[in-house]
């Protein structure tokens, strides 16, 4: 009987204890649970957000996508080779407004589907298909076009600019400077794109690259015959040890020549390009001036 008692007071004793504990630590999971709602209540009072997924834009969503898949169009259009080239160009254009090769074909594939779509919106009929081709085939090359012109203006401004850098540079050498000095000097103190050009070179040949192997990029980047000139004249320098001084003045007088000579080959075809206008338009005015009141006049008779 004493046994029996002892067993149940100890059974009692023991469930009673379970019992706290797991009341004691409900309390304490509650109050943990607590203070995290009341810390993320908090930190979305303050402004931050917590826990929430990541917003992506329409334009990665929707835009992103369309513009890989129309580069992957033009470029299955395009003939091969088409990146190495299409590079090429757009470094003869100084890679204006920091593009690359995959934003132009993704701006070809664009055009082509946009300028389609339009040839048979406002088509009708078999002129709706032409229209489409048309116009698909114009979007397609407008890109090629655009940055083939801004290779041009940019190589033309390069020649402009050749001589009067390059008598800055002949003066800074013969004043005693170090030709990379020089170039640096002629960098700062001038503009445009040939500015441009000396300072890449310069970059080049602090990252490492050997003087001849910079203004060997330099001439890859350019079609203007003086200034691939220019470093071939630099590279026979380096490897047979003419000084520069020397090949800059007969550079800086070859480039003088040049130059005059392509002003009196525009001067000469001046006479060439205003006969078309003058007979065009200031001949047929004349004649309407001179010979008008004659035949008014005969015509009244």
């Amino acid at each position: 009987m004493d046994v029996l008692l002892l067993g149940g007071l100890s059974a009692l004793c023991a469930s009673a204890t379970l019992g706290l504990s797991a009341l004691a630590v409900g309390a304490d999971d509650r109050q943990r649970v607590q203070r995290s709602l009341a810390a993320v209540s908090a930190t979305r009072v303050g402004g931050a957000r917590v826990l929430e997924p990541e917003q992506v834009s329409f334009a990665d969503r929707v835009l992103v996508p369309l513009l890989r898949l129309s580069g992957r169009l033009a470029r299955r259009l395009s003939p091969g080779g088409v990146a190495q080239s299409m590079q090429h160009r757009l470094d003869v254009a100084g890679n204006p407004s920091a593009l690359s090769v995959e934003r132009v074909l993704s701006l070809k594939g664009a055009a082509l589907v946009v300028g389609a779509v339009l040839g048979l919106l406002f088509g009708s009929g078999p002129v709706s298909l032409l229209l489409a081709v048309g116009l698909g085939a114009a979007g397609f090359f407008l890109p090629d076009l655009l940055v083939y012109n801004s290779g041009t203006k940019r190589q033309l401004a390069l020649q402009r600019s050749l001589p009067d850098s390059m008598d800055l540079l002949t003066i800074s050498v013969e004043a005693g400077l170090g030709f990379d000095a020089a170039l640096s000097q002629v960098a700062q103190h001038t503009d445009g794109p040939l500015a441009g050009e000396f300072f890449r070179v310069l970059q080049e040949m602090q990252i490492g690259t050997s003087r001849a192997q910079s203004f060997q990029s330099l001439a890859e980047r350019t079609t203007v015959p003086e200034l691939r000139a220019f470093v071939s004249s630099l590279a026979q320098a380096d490897q047979f040890g003419i000084p520069v001084a020397n090949v800059l003045r007969e550079q800086s007088k070859e480039l003088r020549v040049k130059r005059r000579q392509r002003a009196e080959e525009k001067a000469q075809k001046v006479p060439v390009k205003i006969m078309v206008p003058l007979v065009l338009f200031i001949f047929p005015v004349m004649f309407i001036v001179i010979l008008g009141p004659a035949a008014a006049g005969w015509m009244s008779r």
